[in-house]
């Protein structure tokens, strides 16, 4: 059972679309690789969280990426036994404290041809989190949802290539940009449920230096690829 205030982010997942979500769906011709995201809502010491996790700063791809909980789908692997796996890989959570309660339409990533769906689940039975492979993951974050939704902690992200997507300043000390792929499905899906708030969208922050390492040279995504790439 699901908390009073999760209900419009339950009702809207069933309504929403992929062109409210994203501009690009596969082609017919596309064999798409397929992976699933984690995006799980919590109740933390400062209310209703999401938990997102920051890429290592020295991985070749993606370094400092703050992301959802995620990666490919092994063969035979159901999507929301992928989430639940890499949510539970990445962080340590306990996924028996997990409950789905919905799915996002299916994604594409054209750059790295990932076809990506969001599973949406309420933590009911908190567990411990922490880093488990600091190889992979640099922090874990519980993102107060409260804090999302500030006008102050919106911005609006410029890569070198010039284009401009919705992003977020999180951490204690909100020096850690959330952008691309991750801040679009936040960013989308709180409009189309009506959390957003009226933000200072000319409030443009560039992507700091260590996290170009490794980004294709043009980002055509509304969001850009932070999943990993399959193991």
């Amino acid at each position: 059972m699901i908390p009073d205030w999760l209900e419009p982010v339950r009702e809207g997942a069933a309504s929403i679309t992929v062109h409210e979500l994203t501009h690009f769906m596969p082609p017919g011709d596309a064999s798409p690789r397929r992976g699933a995201v984690l995006m799980l809502f919590g109740e933390g010491p400062s209310g209703p969280d999401v938990l997102l996790t920051e890429r290592a700063h020295h991985m070749r791809s993606h370094p400092g990426q703050v992301s959802f909980p995620g990666g490919s789908i092994d063969e035979g692997e159901s999507v929301v036994a992928a989430a639940l796996r890499e949510g539970q890989e990445e962080t340590g959570l306990d996924p028996s404290g997990v409950e789905v309660f919905a799915q996002l339409p299916e994604l594409w990533l054209p750059p790295s041809n990932f076809a990506v769906t969001p599973v949406l689940a309420w933590w009911a039975a908190p567990s411990p989190v922490s880093v488990v492979d600091p190889d992979e993951v640099h922090a874990i974050y519980r993102v107060p949802v409260s804090e999302l939704i500030d006008p102050a902690h919106r911005i609006t992200v410029r890569h070198p290539s010039g284009w401009l997507g919705p992003g977020f300043v999180i951490g204690d000390r909100k020096d850690v940009i959330l952008w691309g792929f991750t801040a679009g499905i936040i960013a989308r899906l709180f409009d189309y449920v009506g959390w957003s708030v009226p933000w200072d969208g000319t409030r443009v922050r560039d992507l700091p230096a260590h996290m170009l390492r490794g980004l294709p040279p043009r980002d055509d995504l509304p969001p850009n690829t932070d999943l990993r790439e399959p193991r």
